[in-house]
């Protein structure tokens, strides 16, 4: 039974890091290619590309992180129950990463995104505009930082 456990430890851990990856993956573009891009065009084309940027990426996107996250915890938890301690223990760091990730998100990114995905729905361009860009840019470095170190903690859980 407990190599049955073990595997699917590790299988779940695999699939936490390819849904992760999708997340790490989309933070690092956002902030080494989107935010620099979005900062040299004026208001109007900023509103109207991340607001629709925003409205598509809020639908889809957390389907990879939820993924992340509930295969994470599951190999944690096989990984712990197989007796697998520093597996567990690495799955669990990552666990709290994209916990800490997620809570950044929805109370900082959101509610910015909800702002301009409304705008852009509805033609407007805020006076605002560009302050709220600025609050979604001031933490995607951390977003992906933390994103980063967590794909770093489910791949060492996966060659302890």
């Amino acid at each position: 039974m407990t190599d049955i456990m073990v595997e699917a430890a590790k299988l779940s851990i695999v699939i936490a890091l390819l849904g992760t990856a999708v997340i790490y993956g989309t933070d690092v573009f956002c902030a080494l290619v989107q935010r620099p891009a979005m900062a040299a065009v004026d208001d109007r084309a900023l509103v109207a590309a991340m607001g629709n940027v925003h409205r598509y990426g809020d639908r889809r996107m957390p389907a990879p992180g939820v993924i992340g996250i509930a295969a994470a915890s599951t190999g944690a938890a096989l990984a712990a129950g197989a007796g697998r301690y520093p597996e567990a223990i690495a799955a669990a760091i990552a666990v709290a990463l994209l916990l800490f990730w997620l809570v950044l998100y929805l109370r900082i990114s959101a509610p910015i995104n909800r702002q301009l995905s409304a705008a852009a729905v509805a033609g407007d361009t805020p006076v605002n505009a560009r302050a709220l860009q600025q609050g979604w840019d001031r933490i995607i470095n951390a977003r992906a930082l933390i994103q980063g170190a967590a794909v770093v903690a489910l791949c060492a859980a996966l060659v302890i």
